[in-house]
């Protein structure tokens, strides 16, 4: 076994909800595609409003809609396989459409999380150095910053896929999860770098993730020391308002990416281990265009100015 060659691996076959019990699918499905066309749509109507407003002509939401388009294509990426495999009994998956599933998934994953670093700057900037902001911000500046984490979403990506698809698979096929999650690949692998390996991989993806959540806490840091010297109980408020919306998906983020990447070793099931898995690939995806839409004022009532403008013409 040692001596063959990975590339005699054809397809694999991924278990992912075949072994719940049957009549508890179709509430599955119906539950994930509302969530995965609310995913969709909601980022999409908050790239139209942004597109149309142009008082929201600004980087915040020019880096909102660079998070949305990560998120859409982050969840295309995963969500339709998962949801077409809950009524197929034949589960393949290519070894092509495996590494090109990874490098995607991850591709928008790591863009996700670098767009959540630069909107933290971003606010920095606003509330740290205001006078300089239009500067340090132009849309030179911004549009280099927006292509810069989607470089670098790249690079990861293709990095971990190289990576991991650099491996021998020897033995069972079969891939405990709804889509080719890279430890579950890892465990089918043989040979002697395998360990290795599986610390490279943990190592490049925590310290990319840890490495912007860092940059996050320490834009914070300075934007709360620059909040309370701000006299007025308003005045703090007003200004503490703009980030709240940013925080709040930055925490959720990172909470559900915790709960499925640094949980304790355990006897959990497959099946525990499949719905957590949803709570970031589907879960998450899911609130984000909520919460934007709902904790940003800005964009909550010119959400609602377009709604009048097209749903009532004759009261305007």
């Amino acid at each position: 076994m040692a001596g063959q060659n990975y590339s005699m691996v054809t397809e694999f076959i991924l278990v992912g909800f075949s072994n719940f019990p049957q009549h508890l699918l179709p509430t599955f499905f119906l539950l994930y595609l509302l969530m995965y066309l609310f995913t969709l749509l909601g980022n999409l109507l908050i790239m139209a409003t942004v597109w149309s407003e142009r008082s929201l002509h600004t980087p915040m939401y020019l880096f909102l809609c660079a998070l949305s388009t990560s998120e859409i294509l982050f969840t295309v990426a995963v969500t339709p396989r998962m949801l077409v495999d809950m009524f197929f009994t034949h589960r393949t998956i290519t070894w092509t459409a495996c590494a090109s599933q990874m490098f995607f998934s991850f591709t928008f994953g790591f863009t996700h999380s670098f767009l959540l670093m630069i909107m933290g700057y971003d606010r920095y900037v606003a509330i740290c150095h205001p006078l300089r902001y239009n500067v340090l911000m132009s849309n030179r500046s911004c549009a280099r910053l927006v292509s810069w984490t989607w470089a670098g979403g790249s690079v990861m990506g293709m990095m971990v896929t190289l990576i991991v698809f650099h491996l021998t698979f020897c033995g069972s096929n079969v891939i405990h999860h709804f889509l080719c999650h890279v430890f579950s690949l890892l465990k089918l692998a043989c040979g002697n770098e395998n360990s290795s390996v599986t610390l490279a991989v943990i190592l490049v993806c925590v310290s990319a993730l840890m490495g912007c959540l860092f940059l996050i806490i320490l834009s914070y840091v300075f934007i709360v020391a620059a909040i309370l010297r701000i006299p007025s109980a308003e005045g703090r408020h007003k200004t503490f308002s703009t980030c709240v919306s940013h925080l709040t998906v930055v925490i959720v983020h990172y909470s559900f990416a915790s709960i499925i990447y640094l949980k304790p070793k355990g006897p959990h099931s497959m099946d525990s281990n499949t719905l957590m898995a949803t709570t970031y690939t589907v879960f998450t995806p899911f609130l984000s265009p909520i919460i934007f839409s709902l904790r940003n004022k800005e964009l909550k009532n010119a959400i609602k100015k377009s709604f009048q403008r097209k749903f009532s013409p004759l009261s305007s």
